[in-house]
C-alpha cells in the first residue's frame, strides 16, 4: 500500500500486513497487522475534509469521559494531501442477552454529561457534510440555526427543496417551542445509527464514528429509530436512569428531519417523502 512507509514512520513499528475494511463513502479503512497487535487506519483527503480526524478523535475522547467504551486513538497525522487516523482495533462480537440493557445504561450515562449551552467549541462533520456547532442558549435556536437552516439552504440551492418546502419549514420553526420540551444540553454521539455501534468481547457496547455536540438527547434516541438495527428494549434501561419526557416518541420525526436532510443532500430525492410527511404533520 502507498501509505505503508508513512504509517511505519509515524508508528515507529514495522507492518506485517494490511487488509481492507469497510469504510463507507468518505474514508478508506484498513486493518494494520503489526507483530504484537492490530490497529485500524482511516485515511482521506485533508483538502476536502480538513481536520475531520482531529474532530473525530476529540469526539471519541469526550465520549470516553462518560464511561462509554470507544476505540483508543493511537495517532492522528497528515502527510501531503492525506490525513490519517489510527485507532485501536476492536473485534466485533455477537451481542449477548444483556447487550441492549447495557447500551441503554451507557447512553443514559453519555446524556448525563451536560453543558450550559447547545453546541460545542468546534465544528465537525456528519458524513461528508460540515456540521455547524455554534453555541446557542436554547435547543430550538440551535436546531433551527445550526441544524435545519444550513441544510435547507443547501437543498434549495441544489433544487432538492422547493419554495413550498421552505414555507413549511418556517411554519414548523414557529411551533418548535411548543412542540419540544426544554431540557439541559446533553452530550450526544450525534450520528447514532447501528453502523456506528459495535459489540466487543464481553458484550460491551462500543461507540464509533461520532459527530458530537451538546444538544437535545432525543436527537440520539430518534436516530436509533431511523434505519433500525437497535433492539428497542434499550429504552427501558435508559429510562431507569434518564427518563425521557412524555411524548418523546411523537417527536422522533421532528428530530429526524436533520439526518433526513443530510441524506437528501448526500444521496438524493428518495429521502424527500419522509421530510414532506413530517412537515405535513407538524407545520
Amino acid at each position: 500500500m502507498f501509505f505503508s512507509a508513512v504509517v511505519e514512520k509515524w508508528m515507529d513499528r514495522s507492518l506485517i500486513d494490511v487488509s481492507p475494511l469497510y469504510g463507507g463513502d468518505i474514508n478508506q479503512v484498513f486493518r494494520l497487522h503489526f507483530r504484537d497487535s492490530d490497529c485500524v487506519l482511516k485515511l482521506n483527503d485533508s483538502d476536502r475534509y480538513p481536520d475531520m480526524f482531529e474532530r473525530e478523535a476529540a469526539g471519541l475522547a469526550l465520549i470516553g469521559t462518560t464511561g462509554c467504551r470507544t476505540p483508543r486513538v493511537l495517532k492522528t497525522f497528515k502527510e501531503g494531501r492525506h490525513q490519517f487516523l489510527i485507532l485501536e482495533f476492536i473485534e466485533q462480537e455477537t451481542p449477548d442477552a444483556g447487550y441492549w440493557e447495557r447500551f441503554g445504561k451507557r447512553l443514559a450515562g453519555l446524556h448525563a454529561k451536560t453543558s450550559s449551552a447547545f453546541g460545542i467549541d468546534a465544528d465537525n462533520f456528519i458524513g461528508s457534510l460540515r456540521q455547524s456547532n455554534s453555541l446557542r442558549e436554547t435547543w430550538t435556536d440551535f436546531f433551527i440555526d445550526c441544524r435545519i437552516l444550513p441544510l435547507m439552504q443547501m437543498g434549495r440551492d441544489k433544487n432538492l427543496l422547493s419554495a413550498e418546502h421552505v414555507k413549511r419549514f418556517e411554519r414548523l420553526f414557529s411551533r418548535l417551542t411548543e412542540l419540544i420540551p426544554e431540557e439541559k444540553a446533553s452530550l450526544l454521539h450525534g450520528d447514532l445509527w447501528s453502523g456506528n455501534l459495535m459489540c466487543e468481547s464481553g458484550g460491551e457496547p462500543v461507540f464509533i464514528d461520532p459527530a458530537v455536540y451538546f444538544g437535545h438527547r432525543e436527537m440520539d434516541i430518534a436516530m436509533t429509530r431511523m434505519f433500525g438495527g437497535f433492539d428497542e428494549s434499550f429504552i427501558n434501561s435508559y429510562n431507569e436512569i434518564q427518563p425521557l419526557e412524555s411524548g418523546w416518541s411523537q417527536r422522533i420525526e421532528i428530530h429526524n428531519l436533520y439526518p433526513n436532510l443530510v441524506h437528501l443532500l448526500l444521496f438524493g430525492s428518495s429521502y424527500l417523502k419522509g421530510i414532506e410527511k413530517t412537515l405535513k404533520v407538524f407545520s
